[in-house]
């Protein structure tokens, strides 16, 4: 199959796979900002995510999306590097028209991925899957406001969160552009136009991201309504 077996069929599923990551991205940072205006809210998607069959059966599509993507990530990155040979270790000019986010895609993904394992052992080993096996925790499993206030009360945390947004908006805005020029729907006319979607949309969404990790570093009893004190993490 020529999606599996030629360069292009690969960049292609590169591509697919990036931008519906690309969109739930939008949704999650979309969820996470209720959380600075209404704990009750943020908590009742929680809630409506949860262990749900749905929720689960998304998250399962999501886990097999990432693991296409980066899987295909290391493919390609090897195919080029055995592709230039001897030359990989020639000193050469890079054009000023190549970003630097595009020569360190690699490296941005394995700082993505190492991130992603913090996050997933911080909220959903202790939200979805405390649910599924019925494990008990600080918070109750849908108290999606708690876990959020008890993580970035750590300021270690907050500076390693921060880190993994800023590697995941070099990613996509590199990312975004390149998906769908692949696909052609990047022409000579688009292109540029693309590139500052791409950096619009990529900062608009890791934005979310930030803010909500730096609100709740500094003044975490302002926000969700100003709802019951988290005994802070070093405590």
């Amino acid at each position: 199959m020529w999606l599996c077996n030629s360069s292009i069929g690969r960049k292609v599923i590169m591509s697919v796979t990036g931008l519906a990551l690309i969109l739930f991205l939008t949704f999650h940072g979309c969820m996470n900002v209720v959380a600075l205006f209404s704990a009750e809210a943020y908590n009742q998607i929680c809630e409506l995510l949860g262990s749900n069959w749905y929720a689960i059966a998304a998250t399962c599509g999501l886990a097999a999306l990432m693991a296409i993507h980066i899987i295909y990530a290391f493919i390609l990155t090897f195919q080029n590097r055995k592709a230039r040979g001897n030359n990989k270790y020639a000193i050469t000019d890079k054009p000023k028209a190549v970003e630097w986010a595009s020569q360190n895609m690699l490296v941005l993904g394995i700082i993505v991925c190492l991130g992603l394992v913090l996050h997933l052992k911080d909220f959903w080993a202790n939200m979805m899957w405390a649910e599924i096996i019925g494990a008990e925790g600080q918070f109750s499993p849908t108290d999606g406001f708690g876990w959020i206030k008890y993580t970035f009360s750590n300021p270690v945390f907050v500076v390693l969160y921060l880190i993994w947004i800023a590697a995941i908006w070099l990613h996509l805005t590199h990312g975004f552009w390149s998906a769908l020029q692949t696909l052609g729907w990047s022409g000579h006319t688009w292109f540029c136009r693309w590139k500052y979607i791409g950096y619009i949309w990529s900062t608009v969404v890791m934005a979310m991201f930030a803010i909500v990790v730096i609100a709740f570093a500094l003044c975490p009893d302002c926000l969700g309504g100003c709802e019951g004190k988290v005994v802070p993490f070093w405590m």
